[in-house]
């Protein structure tokens, strides 16, 4: 097969160009917006939570549900003794031991050629790699075909009704796929747009026997950073595509389908159904980052902190003064142990009572036992803090966790 069947690699051509340029500017510019009034040690807290939901929602568009609770145990080493349920939790972790690494290397690797061969590779060889050897495998044709980190398929597949390019043309359709995608090649004003074909593109080329929608999502969230968007993200499209789940499979569809006429561009795709797929994208891009916007609005945090506080009062698990103490690290972040104290307006003693109490529930946080106070996002508080970030049943469950047992031995 000829690397001309994968045309057209860019969706642009005739009205819907106009289209796609007004919505890659409402996202460049929602995204600038989002969370630029938090401070630094928030952000990161967010974006270890935007990581975690990443690889929940990512996951559940394969089908594969793994419940938060589950991917917080996993990131503390403690596996469930049930096979299916810790496979799910080591492919949870392993996506998020993925992200961090991306944005490491996007942060300190500036020439960083994001579509390169080399890079889809080492994503898919980073992630497979710290699975356990008994979860590297896939069932094909009902044979049990070893999964090798960071290998081309060896084997000719069908994804559906699509069939990819056979498994020798893969080498030479990821060579195109570099040269058309490099964001250094694309005009500006296009990159956006890109990000949302190649997304498609390099699923439509499946170059791996398995995990080629995870591949291609966090290579998608890789692209954004590329092209200017601030690391570390505070959004993910992968939520918004898990919860429109049959619009995105049936986009993807569209967008393997042969070209239809002379109408409907010139290479041997789509070209109305690559453009389908990108509007999509760029939609639920948008979605997103207004969602993730309202809950990380400062002034509205802090409504949500209030409530969360004075519904722990009323239980008298928390003294009132609490929300003094988390609305000041909301705002200026860190904090010394002693400006803590004296802005709960409280005694020394009960002061430090109420500091010691916050950092046992995790609603502060700290590295160490003298060092400052952050604010805590612990799963217990999420349906409060961030509601909506998950479905409600698992809200629920995270409303439903117990509170922490007392220390032992003291503070």
């Amino acid at each position: 097969m000829n690397v001309s069947a994968m045309e057209p690699t860019l969706p642009m051509g005739g009205p819907v160009d106009g289209q796609l340029f007004e919505r890659s500017t409402e996202l460049l510019v929602g995204a600038a917006r989002l969370g630029a009034r938090l401070p630094e040690a928030l952000r990161r807290s967010l974006a270890h939570r935007v990581r975690a939901m990443n690889s929940y929602y990512s996951h559940l568009i394969e089908g594969r549900a793994t419940h938060p609770l589950d991917i917080d145990r996993a990131l503390t080493n403690d596996y469930s003794a049930e096979p299916k349920k810790a496979e799910l939790q080591y492919e949870a972790r392993a996506h998020i031991g993925v992200q961090v690494e991306v944005e490491r290397r996007l942060g300190q690797e500036s020439d960083l050629a994001i579509c390169s061969t080399a890079f889809v590779r080492w994503l898919h060889r980073a992630f497979y790699e710290q699975m356990p050897e008994q979860f590297r495998f896939v069932i094909h044709r009902g044979e049990r075909v070893p999964i090798v980190p960071g290998e081309w398929r060896t084997r000719d597949v069908a994804v559906g009704r699509h069939v990819p390019p056979e498994h020798g043309a893969v080498p030479r359709f990821m060579q195109r796929f570099e040269e058309v995608y490099d964001p250094p090649r694309i005009p500006v004003h296009q990159r956006v747009v890109a990000a949302c074909a190649a997304h498609h593109r390099l699923a439509w080329i499946h170059p791996f026997i398995d995990g080629n929608g995870r591949v291609a999502r966090i290579l998608t969230d890789a692209y954004l950073v590329r092209i200017g968007f601030a690391v570390p993200p505070l959004w993910t499209v992968s939520r918004g595509l898990a919860n429109r789940r049959d619009r995105y499979m049936e986009a993807l569809t569209w967008a393997d389908a042969p070209r239809r006429g002379d109408l409907d561009g010139r290479g041997p795709l789509s070209l109305e159904g690559l453009q389908r797929f990108c509007l999509l994208m760029l939609d639920v891009a948008i979605d997103q980052v207004a969602f993730m916007a309202g809950l990380f609005d400062l002034d509205r945090l802090e409504e949500r902190i209030a409530a969360y506080v004075h519904l722990r009062a009323t239980e008298r698990e928390l003294r009132p003064e609490a929300r003094h103490l988390l609305t000041e690290v909301l705002h200026r972040g860190p904090i010394a142990r002693g400006d803590a104290v004296r802005v709960s307006g409280l005694g020394e003693r009960v002061g430090r009572d109420l500091l010691s109490k916050l950092l046992r529930m995790g609603l502060l946080e700290t590295d160490g036992p003298k060092r400052p106070v952050r604010l805590g996002l612990p799963a217990r508080v999420l349906p409060y803090y961030l509601p909506n970030l998950y479905p409600t049943p698992i809200e629920e469950d995270f409303r439903n966790l117990p509170p922490p047992e007392p220390p032992k031995n003291g503070d």
